[in-house]
């Protein structure tokens, strides 16, 4: 059994961490508000500009995640 303090070290890590990054921006998409960390909610209608700039972040970052993951495969 693997000590619970040890860093986790399989490249399937990042693969779970990048589905759920951009799970989370389809759903803030279809939700039309996303949370942005210490501000709180922003609103597609009301501020469009950083709503898609989060979103892209979100999606990004789950892009990058997946990358990693099949960089590490090879």
């Amino acid at each position: 059994m693997q000590n619970w303090k040890e860093p986790i070290k399989s490249p399937y890590f990042f693969l779970i961490l990048g589905l759920i990054s951009i799970s989370a921006s389809a759903v803030f998409i279809y939700m039309g508000k996303v949370w942005v960390r210490f501000n709180g909610w922003v609103y597609r209608a009301e501020e469009p500009g950083p709503f898609w700039g989060e979103v892209a972040a979100y999606s990004l970052v789950g892009v990058g995640f997946v990358g990693y993951f099949l960089y590490l495969l090879t």
